[in-house]
């Protein structure tokens, strides 16, 4: 087995999630970077990861990184990456994506066009060839500069990871299921306490939220670019991680998890998600608005992605929205409530002050994560 470092993107704000996640996975952390994670680990890791990883957007394998401030720099150091190691002689192989920040090359398809022509020279200089079919399996690279440091990865995952497989049908602003997964894990919430999403959309809370409590891996119904790459990953290994999943699998989990939204062809589309998922046996969704919102059992949790006004004309509703949100969360005795939301008066208008906020990016949106925290249960006798 190959050792390898192993890049894990994710949501900004969320690396100490991700970072816990690798760690319980069973390994080692290197670099902790805003968005992304690294962490050292063999061709096993790579098919683990994937098919384990709540809250990364893709698996990465860390081929080079060299400081480039031309591209002639850029050229060579790209050059100098032993490429023969990875990459077959029929591969297709490509930069798939390039973002630069704070660097003194900044044009992606620059980037990109001269990466590519360097990766052809070396592979022409190593196989004594000038020509490459690229009829074989595909590695996309994806290419980080910061500072003038560029670093370099081949995407082993394909589609993002946040793609589970299981939300065919989508509400008008879903969540990602890396971004709900995340934000669960952030919350104090465990299987044996409630969860309602008042307006749980597609159904992507309460459908992580009950993955979670059946231990149902997320990358389990999925296919990965890495199964692919025959010369480099055993399939065994791919078997091996997949059996491990199935095995931890436990759907009697008994849960009391509720989402709720005024529309009912999206409480409709929510229940064909978490039929895909395995997990409608666990749900309960109702067609309800949230002025309804209510629970006879105390200690619960609101964990919810509420409108906040992507369209002008909805903007002017977002006061009296949250205003009842914060009327029917203060009527939950000693309930908890988590919301994510771009709409920067939310506490104003429920009328409490958050005892945390947290700034996450949803991609280039800046979005509030308020936690009202409620208090905890007595502990059962033993």
């Amino acid at each position: 087995m190959r050792k390898f470092e192993l890049i894990a993107p994710c949501h900004f704000g969320l690396e100490a999630v991700l970072k816990k996640e690798i760690y319980d996975l069973g390994y080692e952390i290197s670099q902790v970077e805003d968005g992304r994670v690294t962490f050292l680990g063999d061709e096993e890791a790579i098919c683990r990861a994937n098919i384990f990883l709540r809250t990364a957007e893709r698996v990465l394998v860390k081929v080079g990184s060299f400081t480039a401030e031309t591209f002639e720099e850029l050229f060579q150091g790209t050059k100098a990456i032993p490429w023969e190691e990875y990459l077959p002689k029929d591969g297709k192989f490509w930069v798939a994506k390039a973002s630069s920040i704070k660097s003194k090359l900044f044009s992606p398809s620059d980037i990109q066009s001269i990466m590519k022509k360097a990766m052809v020279e070396r592979m022409k200089e190593h196989w004594g060839i000038s020509w490459f079919p690229e009829t074989g399996a595909s590695f996309p690279l994806r290419v980080f500069l910061f500072k003038d440091l560029v670093t370099v990865g081949i995407d082993t995952s394909g589609e993002s990871l946040h793609k589970r497989g299981y939300r065919t049908l989508t509400s008008k602003a879903p969540i990602t299921e890396t971004l709900a997964a995340a934000l669960l894990l952030l919350t104090p919430w465990k299987k044996d306490r409630i969860l309602v999403d008042p307006f749980c959309g597609s159904g992507t809370f309460p459908i992580e939220a009950a993955m979670m409590a059946a231990n149902i891996a997320p990358g389990m119904d999925r296919s990965f670019l890495a199964e692919g790459w025959k010369e480099w990953i055993p399939r065994k290994l791919w078997y091996e991680a997949s059996e491990e999943a199935m095995d931890l699998v436990d759907k009697t989990a008994e849960t009391d998890i509720q989402g709720y939204d005024i529309d009912g062809d999206i409480i409709k589309s929510a229940r064909a998600n978490a039929q895909a998922a395995g997990v409608d046996h666990m749900i309960h969704f109702q067609q309800r608005p949230v002025s309804a919102l209510s629970h006879p059992k105390k200690y619960g949790f609101i964990i919810s992605n509420p409108p906040y006004g992507e369209r002008l004309e909805d903007k002017k509703n977002l006061p009296a929205l949250y205003r009842e949100i914060g009327e029917r969360f203060a009527a939950l005795d000693s309930w908890s409530m988590y919301l994510i939301t771009a709409y920067a008066d939310a506490e104003k208008a429920i009328g409490r002050k958050a005892d945390k906020n947290r700034k996450i990016y949803n991609g280039m949106m800046k979005t509030y994560f308020y936690q009202f925290l409620g208090p905890k249960p007595a502990r059962r006798p033993r």
